[in-house]
């Protein structure tokens, strides 16, 4: 396992995963800093929820629209604006609530705080994961990077958090967010600008020729199989003929003719390259890159047929998308229901403490990810890991002192990083390469909006019955991934290999 972390450690370099891991801290930072600014200085916690609740659902909603535009115009621009914009609404809404602003222009700009996020965390997995790939790395290897950026993620939700609270102690709320405005314009800015942005950049945007995507052959040579062909030369999967003006995807086989039937959507050439996600000329194009004259009479097809077909998402992937919504309502009620029992008992001071330890557990077990065995596949371990989920909630139903609580909580938290790790390794297994970043911020968007929506409801029960009915709702939620995990079934192509 240390050897695969180094392997790991040893592509992406030091640099990244720095300014990764504190460019993704303020994210973790603004939604309770936003709750104790408000709170404190409104003096209502109605009014510190709907700002909350704001920024929640500015980031659900925003989320992956932001994941969309870095896949068609790549990450830089957009990470570098998103990232500005953002430390200059997070300091605008801390201005505003110094200034004791309405309710409503509160909300209106913790929505915009939300919906500027820059996604650091969904686009640095698709960066680590397109850079692994691209050093020939194979499942196992794509599994290791996942289980890191999953740790990073932990961590920065445990200690993000932890942040905030020292800053409010020691001074005030509103240091916790500027503090967080400050790394987001310094680290966001030095996350958009690493070289690793190159890595996953949008299609359009590559080169019009590189070494793995072949050469056209040329004009003079002599056609092969029907009359009018060409034929590309292309690594690891033998000649594939095109027609002149046609765009066609190719499947992982052999040779295939001009006339020969499309592949799955997003599949691309050789060794099980994806669509999109080579070094190709023609933009968008899902099928083998052309350069040329071929590339100029296939680009108008290929960006009317070619584009659409690369937009084609399978059934699983918006259950994985589904899946990640109840496990942040899994988050949400965990949250209120440690916090209503902390205070029956006596010990709310606790609260945080309790849920950061679940949130270490988690951090410890991710890391461990890396050595589970090649030979369990992602899909054994979805279902494995949703098993979990089902089995070490429902203890938290019953749990009625501090010891236990903290036991219970522990022990569910080594469920939690698996299952989180598994749903995007499958993810970026089960979507075209050219959608990847925008299915990872979907991911990370519905762990937000789930949290934030199974937060306010098991909040309104635990006032009215108790912590046990906030902890039900995380079981109902538990219960719900595992029938997915079932009921959904998942064909995994072979090994993607990016150009």
């Amino acid at each position: 396992m240390l050897r695969l972390y180094r392997d790991t450690l040893s592509v992406l370099g030091p640099a990244l995963p720095a300014v990764s891991f504190l460019g993704r801290l303020p994210t973790a930072m603004c939604q309770l800093g936003s709750l104790l600014l408000v709170a404190e200085t409104s003096g209502s916690l109605t009014t510190a929820g709907l700002a909350g609740g704001a920024l929640a659902a500015g980031q659900t909603v925003a989320g992956p629209v932001v994941g969309r535009l870095a896949d068609r115009r790549g990450q830089r621009g957009v990470v570098l604006t998103a990232s500005l914009a953002n430390a200059v609404l997070v300091t605008a809404l801390v201005a505003a609530a110094l200034a004791q602003a309405a309710t409503g222009w509160l909300m209106l700009l913790g929505a915009l705080a939300g919906a500027s996020v820059p996604q650091v965390g969904p686009l640095a997995r698709t960066r680590s994961v397109a850079l692994v790939r691209r050093g020939g790395a194979d499942d196992r290897g794509v599994a290791t990077v996942l289980s890191f950026e999953g740790t990073l993620d932990e961590v920065s939700f445990v200690l993000g958090p932890a942040l905030v609270g020292v800053a409010a102690a020691l001074a005030h709320p509103a240091a916790a967010l500027l503090l967080a405005a400050a790394l987001l314009a310094t680290c966001g800015t030095a996350f958009a600008l690493h070289p690793s942005a190159r890595a996953a950049a949008a299609p359009e945007r590559r080169s019009a020729r590189s070494p793995e995507s072949g050469s056209v052959a040329a004009p003079g040579r002599p056609p092969v199989g029907a009359p009018g062909s060409r034929t590309l030369e292309v690594p690891e999967s033998g000649a594939v003929e095109v027609q002149e003006a046609r765009a066609v995807e190719v499947p992982e086989s052999g040779s295939v003719g001009a006339g020969a039937a499309t592949a799955p959507a997003g599949r691309g050439v050789g060794a099980g390259r994806e669509a999109g996600a080579g070094a190709g000329g023609v933009p968008g194009a899902d099928g083998p890159a052309l350069d040329g004259p071929a590339a100029g009479r296939a680009a108008s097809r290929t960006t009317r047929t070619g584009v659409a077909r690369r937009g084609r998402l399978s059934g699983a992937a918006y259950a994985l998308r589904v899946t990640m919504a109840l496990q942040g309502a899994m988050f949400g009620a965990s949250q209120a229901g440690i916090t209503a029992l902390t205070e029956k008992l006596g010990a709310p001071e606790q609260a945080g403490l309790v849920y950061a330890a679940m949130g270490v557990m988690s951090a410890a077990v991710g890391l461990s990810m890396a050595a589970v065995p090649a030979g369990i596949g992602p899909a054994v371990r979805w279902r494995v890991s949703t098993a979990a989920l089902v089995v070490l909630s429902v203890p938290l139903v019953v749990v009625d002192s501090l010891g236990a609580l903290y036991a219970v909580v522990i022990v569910l938290g080594a469920a939690f990083a698996p299952h989180l790790i598994t749903v995007f390794a499958l993810t970026e297994r089960t979507v075209p390469a050219a959608r990847l970043a925008e299915s990872m911020a979907f991911l990370t968007s519905g762990i937000v909006g789930g949290q934030a929506l199974a937060l306010a409801v098991s909040g309104g029960l635990a006032d009215g019955h108790g912590a046990p009915a906030a902890f039900a709702v995380g079981v109902a939620a538990a219960v719900l991934c595992a029938v997915l995990s079932w009921a959904v079934r998942i064909r995994l192509p072979s090994a993607r290999a990016d150009a």
